[in-house]
């Protein structure tokens, strides 16, 4: 009987994969057999993914573009297709933090910046791959939301929005393409150890960053960060056989903040 966990032999898009989540899911997949299509904006550092091994890096295409455009989904799906077939997975992980604002003091052009990456990246990627898994009567969809995107966060407002649209498109796309045989799902990870955080640490404490970690952690009933290794882990099994009968969720990686 086949291990409902394998996932070799399928084939992936993930944003936001040159660092942070992103990098690390893209690893974990093709430690278990899956070929990767790692797409991220043109200005985004690409060593860590140049990095890998020879026999991990046959598994990987790197694709440079901007997630809000139509036309660059269409091109990163189409390599992606050429070098490994139709998605099986797609991992809408790309995003930005924004300013740290309230509403009232927010600068529109800051929302619309993280509206088109957050949201309407989201939003492309889910239309445009999620086509062909109609088609062919078969996928998993992957967001990456935010203990934000189900609370309240009044000091970082167009995320916050942004995150709480991103858990709108996944509860209405698992809706429409269920009886399509595809899922669709959010990971809304609490405060994890990537540059978003280290960026928020040196914004409090620019003289000593990790003095602000306290701070940061305390809403955290686990009391740290947590690890980008621990929502590629959730990737990677919400993506497996295992998870066939799970759509539609939000699925918190957060050391409990929301419970």
């Amino acid at each position: 009987m086949k291990d409902r966990k394998d996932l070799s032999g399928r084939s992936a898009i993930i944003t936001g994969a040159a660092g942070g989540i992103g990098l690390e899911s893209v690893r974990q997949l093709i430690q278990k057999g899956v070929s990767v299509l790692a797409f991220d904006r043109a200005d985004a550092n690409y060593i860590d993914l140049l990095q890998l091994s020879d026999s991990e890096s046959a598994l990987i295409r790197a694709y440079q573009g901007d997630g809000g455009n139509v036309e660059d989904w269409e091109n990163a799906l189409a390599k992606g297709n050429e070098a490994f077939g139709k998605p099986d997975i797609l991992f809408n992980n790309a995003g930005i933090v924004g300013h740290y604002k309230n509403v009232l003091d927010y600068p529109v052009e800051v929302f619309d910046r993280v509206m088109n990456v957050n949201v309407r990246g989201v939003f492309l990627g889910t239309k445009i791959v999620g086509q062909h898994m109609v088609e062919r009567k078969t996928g998993v969809i992957v967001n990456t939301s935010s203990t934000v995107g189900t609370v309240g966060a009044p000091d970082i407002f167009g995320y916050s929005t942004s995150k709480h649209a991103v858990n709108g498109i996944t509860r209405s796309a698992a809706k429409s393409m269920a009886a399509h045989g595809v899922r669709v799902l959010s990971i809304a990870p609490g405060p994890t150890a990537t540059e978003m955080m280290f960026t928020a640490e040196r914004g409090l404490s620019p003289d000593n960053p990790e003095a602000a970690r306290p701070f940061l952690t305390q809403g955290i009933p686990l009391g740290r960060y947590g690890q980008p290794s621990a929502v590629a882990a959730t990737l990677a099994f919400l993506v497996s056989d295992d998870a066939s009968f799970i759509t539609g969720g939000v699925i918190p990686v957060d050391g409990g903040t929301v419970c």
